[in-house]
């Protein structure tokens, strides 16, 4: 079984009135076709993201407000509601500067959402912002085995990378598609963005004073062609390509990983790469610090590399039926003590091997989207199934190099902090992994009921019954039907979800109601995100 999780899911008391609840899907809600041609082609035809009527915007704002504020503050809200879309007034003067935006930019929601929620949040990324998939354990317990599996991974991810970057070629007698070109992806007849593909490798988060950035190098001249690898928190960079371009075979790139193992052990080399778990203030100034060449060439082959490959200790583990280790280990690395340091967590891509069977992914959110991220996982496991072809390494292979790094007294006190950090974090994280085995989507699908919009109602009940009050809501919904998409919020809780929570635990409803009312809130909830789209085809 696979597990996506991102972010801490419920935060009550944490946020501004009204507290919301973030709900992130555990599995991909629609089935997406691959058709296998239009992949570059159809990005051009792809609409722009309009920008919805201003009356329509309010009247959803104050529709989402309804079941989570008391009526009186209610009817406050919508006289200022009414004033704000005044003729000549505010809400027109905004609307009018959103619509200019809209005209002068590919995807103004896309644009937005990463300056304020990605590039803008002062949080460490641990935990709080980067994506996590624990995959399903592997049989090995030992280090040759880890090994193995790291050098399989490495060649499915060129394999994958390959897909990516075969664009269709086009010829006097049409347009040619390579066996191995990425296909593209359709939904409901309607072609899907593929732009989070591009930008899954070669990528790194960099932190900035006020607001970090992104830089996708296999965009610039010259893509990399090494990857970088982290083992005893230490950083080498591997060459993953031979000179006439074709990829390191398996055993070939084993030779390298033992290279690495055998010729690394526990040393006085300071944890870099604790630093990345900072807060992104902390840990802006201290990258300005690390400024020595030395530094700037290791910092920028880490940043530059394809993606970053963690060779991790096994974290200790108690009771784990459900894997729940696994997700910690995948998540923040178990801590100082244990992995949270072999890692780069600004890296688009960190792909993390233990020695008992774990690995997973953990991606950087501002690159792409769960469907996309999941599409990757579900590649590479597929990838881990397949017969293995041994080869004999013939050819001479260049050395891993090690990356080195001049620590200053400064750098040395923030590393300590960033452990200390890094370790409170842990502490204050709850994280238990359940699964439930009475029924699954087929029996909902069998009782017409949607299972994305079962688990919505799901959440909201629990909340209510943990805080005796109907609690604000949203659920991400993908927009990649329009040019650069990414994703658009739905506000989940409604006045008929609010309805059916009130009354599932009430013994003076009969459960024919409650039933009634969950219907009810379930069909609202599939209109809802209908109405997402359909606003944004006006």
């Amino acid at each position: 079984m696979l597990r996506i999780f991102s972010r801490t899911m419920v935060k009550l008391g944490k946020m501004n009135p009204p507290d919301q609840v973030r709900s992130y899907q555990l599995v991909k809600p629609v089935r997406v076709i691959l058709i296998s041609d239009r992949y570059l082609n159809q990005q051009k035809g792809l609409p722009r993201v309009p920008v919805p009527p201003l009356r329509k915007t309010c009247e959803g704002y104050l529709s989402a407000l309804e079941p989570i504020i008391e009526e009186n503050e209610w009817k406050r809200a919508k006289q200022l509601v009414e004033a704000f879309m005044k003729r000549g007034g505010v809400g027109e003067e905004l609307q009018r500067s959103l619509e200019k935006k809209a005209c002068n930019t590919v995807n103004w929601i896309t644009d937005l959402w990463g300056k304020l929620e990605y590039f803008g949040n002062r949080s460490p990324v641990v935990i709080n912002a980067n994506v996590q998939i624990a995959c399903p354990r592997l049989d090995f317990r030992d280090k040759q085995g880890q090994i193995r599996c790291a050098a399989k991974l490495i060649v499915a991810l060129l394999e994958f990378k390959t897909t990516i970057e075969n664009p269709p070629r086009f010829t006097d007698g049409g347009c040619v598609f390579h066996s191995e070109t990425l296909p593209a992806e359709n939904l409901g007849g309607k072609p899907l963005c593929m732009e989070q593909y591009s930008q899954l490798l070669s990528t790194c988060r960099i932190p900035g004073l006020e607001r970090d950035s992104v830089v996708f190098h296999a965009k610039i001249g010259n893509p990399p062609k090494h990857i970088t690898v982290v083992y005893n928190s230490q950083f080498f960079v591997v060459e993953v390509y031979h000179n006439d371009g074709t990829p390191l075979t398996v055993d070939q790139l084993c030779v390298q990983m033992e290279s690495i193992c055998t010729s690394t052990s526990e040393t006085n080399t300071e944890p870099v790469g604790i630093l990345t778990t900072l807060d992104r203030d902390s840990w802006s100034k201290a990258y300005l610090s690390l400024k020595d060449q030395t530094n700037k060439e290791s910092l920028s082959a880490i940043e530059r590399s394809i993606f970053t490959l963690c060779l991790d200790r096994a974290i200790p583990r108690e009771s784990d039926k459900y894997g729940t280790c696994d997700c910690h280990l995948i998540t923040h690395g178990g801590g100082s003590q244990w992995n949270s340091a072999n890692r780069w967590f600004d890296k688009s891509l960190q792909i993390i091997v233990a020695e008992d069977g774990s690995w997973g992914l953990n991606l950087i959110h501002v690159v792409a989207d769960g469907a996309v991220s999941m599409a990757l996982t579900d590649y590479l496991v597929a990838s881990m199934k397949k017969p293995e072809m041994r080869q004999a390494s013939i050819l001479p292979l260049p050395m891993p190099q090690k990356l080195h790094f001049h620590v200053t007294p400064d750098i040395k006190e923030i590393i300590e902090q960033a452990k200390r950090s890094m370790d409170r974090n842990i502490q204050n994280f709850d994280l238990s992994v359940m699964v439930f085995d009475h029924f699954g989507k087929n029996y909902l699908k069998a009782h017409n009921m949607s299972p994305d919009a079962f688990i919505q109602m799901a959440i909201q009940l629990a909340c209510y019954r943990m805080n005796k009050q109907v609690c604000a809501s949203y659920e991400a919904v993908s927009q990649r039907m329009f040019r650069h998409g990414r994703v658009s919020l739905l506000l989940s809780t409604t006045s008929v979800s609010a309805a059916f929570v009130k009354a599932f635990d009430d013994p003076e409803k009969q459960n024919t109601e409650k039933i009634d009312l969950l219907e009810k809130a379930i069909k609202t909830h599939k209109e809802n995100i209908k109405a997402v789209s359909i606003i944004y085809n006006i």
